[in-house]
């Protein structure tokens, strides 16, 4: 088996993959062969044997032993910062009951010390399996910016993977040459020790869940880690980024939205693409002090945070998509509220890749620009931001033609020339606008559809508002339109209870009457802008929309930015 593994380390693209991603991780490579230093093997062994052998048994020996394993693997300033060894010691000490600890420390941690051990293996076998993956490089591999490309890992191989963060074996030189977050977890404990904020307790409760409910029984599934890119120049091989003028002669008719006064994201009845509402660097504070949306689905979906190792900050042109992470806990609460509240049996289908049903498109929007949202340059740099992540790239095929080229000369859309949008694609899009037509005259719930796997949508919220200062109304605008663009058949829109979202509804069921196609109401929506720029206009886009909807509701208060 050594033999046929090494030869497997030696192809190409394994070599490739390797050579981008070593420097990153804790093992040394030699004789084609990946290994833990030998004295790391001794003393992964002695914590595997338990606590008798060990005398690992509490919380305090706990971080001095994880300091000392960083130590044999001579990690540069491989002391723990003293506020991440009190951490460990005031959660597995203090915060976790003597009975919970005893269980910890007896049977969980030498179960993790051996997943370590055999990570080497893991890794291996992942090489041999990816380089044969239907002739497509899914191996472990930086994902550079500007890198379109995908790695499968299976959820074992994840499992150790978050082990070594756990323990912080992961070197952290040059990650922030590379745009890549922190990953290893002292960090997380760090923010407990100094800020006893409850909310930090809790992400690592879901943490400590995680790991005991993989020793109980390793989940055998598969996750996809997929950077999508729409390239700045014209490729025959890509969707490249479209320009304004791709956006105003858009004929794709409107998708189908469903708003949700209530219900969260995570909690959506339809296979939907789950939008995180994330940070450039995917995982934002996830193991730092942050506590919400993305933070929030890192730590209830803990097998996210592995993305974190390999892919790089997103451009403006970039999204990724992670398919098949398990939700493992419940919560309630957000940000200094947030609370784990237990178990969660993640219930989701299993697709052909072995990967469940769980789909999460990570976007990141603008932050804190104010005014500034409203130019002409913000405006298209956010709606390809949430095009790049709806469209779905495994489907080229129905798009070449939509998609011909986004530089159209304007004598091409002449009246007499006709629109190329409109006759290449008149029949793909006769479904969705069955389904806009039906909504118009009588509501139709998602939750009583069953939705095919190419019929995936959208489910999504008041994504880049909040602390990035976005304003609601035009970011629920601006999510219609890349969702119509990409041909998602439907939008489930939560507003979590914002006020200013509270006539979205009528507003959208207005829209739809007036059968607005994707260009018209991008129209709209600039010319908005456009009177906000110049402040000929104080009113929100919907009461600029549809006045009347606000003549009987005098509540409404202008939320504009001034």
């Amino acid at each position: 088996m050594r033999d046929s593994r090494s030869n497997t380390m030696n192809t190409l693209e394994t070599r490739e993959a390797l050579t981008s991603i070593l420097p990153y991780l804790p093992l040394i490579l030699r004789s084609s062969s990946l290994f833990w230093p030998p004295p790391m093997v001794e003393a992964l062994k002695s914590l595997a044997r338990g606590p008798l052998h060990s005398n690992v048994n509490s919380g305090q020996v706990f971080a001095i032993a994880i300091s000392d394993l960083r130590n044999l693997l001579s990690l540069p300033d491989s002391a723990l910062h003293p506020s991440a060894l009190h951490g460990y010691a005031l959660f597995f000490d203090d915060f976790m009951s003597r009975d919970a600890s005893e269980k910890w420390f007896g049977n969980v941690v030498p179960q993790l010390a051996d997943l370590l051990l055999r990570l080497p293996e893991l890794l291996e076998s992942h090489y041999q399996n990816a380089a044969s993956f239907n002739g497509t490089e899914t191996g472990l591999r930086l994902l550079e910016s500007q890198q379109q490309g995908i790695v499968f890992l299976s959820q074992e191989l994840i499992a150790a993977l978050l082990v070594c963060s756990f323990f912080c074996l992961f070197p952290a030189t040059n990650r922030g040459a590379k745009h890549l977050q922190a990953i290893n977890f002292d960090n997380l404990f760090t923010c407990l020790y100094e800020s006893h904020d409850i909310s930090q307790e809790n992400k690592i409760k879901c943490i400590v869940h995680y790991f005991e409910k993989i020793c109980s029984c390793m989940p055998g599934g598969n996750v996809s880690f997929e950077r999508k890119v729409l390239p700045l120049t014209n490729s025959p091989s890509h969707i490249s980024s479209p320009k304004a003028n791709f956006w105003s002669k858009s004929s794709v008719s409107l998708c189908h939205f469903e708003v949700h006064s209530s219900g969260l994201i995570e909690d959506q009845p339809a296979e939907a693409l789950e939008v995180d509402f994330a940070n450039k660097y995917i995982g934002g504070g996830a193991l730092f002090r942050g506590c919400v949306q993305e933070e929030i689905r890192f730590m209830i979906n803990p097998e996210l945070i592995v993305g974190m190792l390999f892919l790089p900050a997103m451009a403006d042109n970039e999204s990724i998509e992670i398919i098949g992470t398990q939700r493992f806990c419940d919560y309630t609460g957000y940000a200094s509220s947030f609370c784990f509240s237990g178990d969660y049996k993640d219930v989701k289908g299993v697709d052909s890749m072995g990967r469940r049903k769980t789909r999460i498109i990570a976007i990141d929007a603008l932050s804190r620009v104010g005014k500034r949202q409203y130019t002409p340059e913000c405006l298209l740099r956010e709606t390809n931001k949430a095009f790049c992540g709806f469209y779905d790239q495994s489907s080229r095929q129905q798009y070449e033609n939509l998609f011909v080229d986004t530089e159209f000369s304007e004598a091409e859309f002449d009246e007499g020339n006709g629109n190329p949008l409109e006759s290449s694609t008149r029949n793909l899009l006769t479904y969705f606008q069955s389904v806009n037509e039906t909504s118009s005259n009588q509501p139709m719930r998602v939750n009583e559809q069953k939705w095919d796997d190419d019929k995936v949508g959208i489910a999504t919220g008041n994504w880049g508002c909040g602390a990035f200062g976005g304003d609601p109304e035009v970011k629920a605008i601006i999510q219609w339109l890349a969702a119509s663009q990409a041909l998602r058949p439907f939008i489930l829109y939560y507003t979590f209870g914002l006020e200013s979202s509270r006539k979205l509804d009528k507003v959208v069921q207005w829209i739809i009457s007036q059968k607005w196609n994707v260009g018209e109401l991008w129209e709209m929506l600039v010319e908005y802008s456009r009177q906000k720029l110049k402040q000929q206009t104080k009113l929100t886009f919907f009461e600029w929309l549809l006045p009347s909807l606000y003549d009987d509701d005098p509540m409404i208060m202008d939320t504009s930015f001034t």
